[in-house]
């Protein structure tokens, strides 16, 4: 526990400090702010960071904002579609509760114009029925997500139940509140929820803005930087009472046309063995689609735009 153990309010070398044996708040979040606030993301940028991003770096002084955000990996093309049997007229919950959601992402990652990563996965499990994804700055993103884990984990264990939906949607858009300062620097995150209404008994869909707007979509939706050509292609294949599997081709073939017209966004790549992450969400939990599975629903894709004469 390096960083919180030992000093005048801990309870000796080796032991945990007593703030952490007494009941306190539900939110992680809350905790590290009282007793370590220089662990949460956008510590540095507050108190003042460089061009490397660490506080006494050169061009250290408050306020002189000295990020280079464009020599930052940046990860791009989320997409989220819900399946099931529909809802009710008048409704809001699926008919059977047998729905759910699907969510994937692309494996590029760029810096300016390189590819910096071919094959880094940018959708993860938030707990056991909801899963998010990132788009934007991409090593913030991928610590924010580990704290976001930790905050649900740490609520579940101190007030033992789950969080609702929208409750686990809340508390990201906060996380994205507190990441405010990074953002204003140009290191944005965007991220995108989704999750498996245990209440409704249906999958939902929730986006961000960097300052921390909560906003549910319906049906299906994407961020990122070739979100707006998979939005554009959800449109026109999404239909009421797709199951799973359908949701799943939907999501990759969304992908597909995203990588065919935004550079920054990678398609299946065949040759190297590298297919979008994919998962479900459903009344069963949270299941990651094997790589196979999701390489034969490209391969497929891929065999029918040749049979029509173009790949576009």
């Amino acid at each position: 526990m390096d960083g919180f153990g030992g000093g005048p309010h801990g309870r000796g070398q080796g032991r945990l400090p007593d703030a952490f044996l007494r009941p306190g708040s539900s939110s992680f979040l809350e905790f590290l702010a009282e007793h370590a606030p220089d662990r949460l993301p956008g510590a540095a940028v507050t108190a003042g960071a460089g061009p490397s991003g660490y506080p006494g770096a050169p061009g250290a002084a408050a306020g002189q904002g000295g990020y280079r955000s464009d020599l930052s990996p940046h990860a791009t093309t989320i997409v989220a579609v819900t399946f099931g049997a529909g809802r009710p007229e008048g409704g809001r919950g699926t008919v059977s509760g047998s729905g759910g959601v699907v969510m994937a992402g692309d494996r590029r990652a760029t810096s300016g114009p390189m590819i910096a990563s071919r094959s880094m996965e940018k959708v993860y499990p938030a707990d056991d029925y909801s899963a998010v994804g990132i788009a934007g700055a991409a090593g913030i993103g991928i610590e924010l997500v580990k704290l976001y884990q930790l905050e649900l984990e740490h609520y579940e264990k101190i007030e033992g139940s789950l969080l609702s939906l929208e409750g686990k949607a809340n508390r990201l858009a906060t996380m994205l509140r507190g990441n405010l300062p990074m953002a204003m620097q140009g290191l944005t995150v965007v991220p995108l929820f989704a999750g498996y209404d245990l209440e409704r008994g249906e999958g939902r869909i929730f986006s961000y803005d960097p300052t921390g707007g909560c906003y549910e979509e319906y049906e299906h939706h994407g961020v990122g930087s070739g979100s707006l050509f998979a939005r554009g292609a959800m449109k026109k294949l999404w239909r009421p009472g797709l199951d799973a599997a359908g949701a799943v081709a939907v999501a990759v073939e969304a992908l597909y046309d995203a990588a065919d017209d935004d550079s920054a966004t990678g398609g299946p790549d065949t040759v190297r063995r590298i297919f979008p992450v994919v998962a479900t969400v459903t009344a069963d939990g949270y299941s990651r689609q094997p790589d196979d599975d999701v390489a034969a629903v490209a391969e497929r894709i891929a065999a029918e735009r040749r049979e029509r004469g173009s790949l576009a």
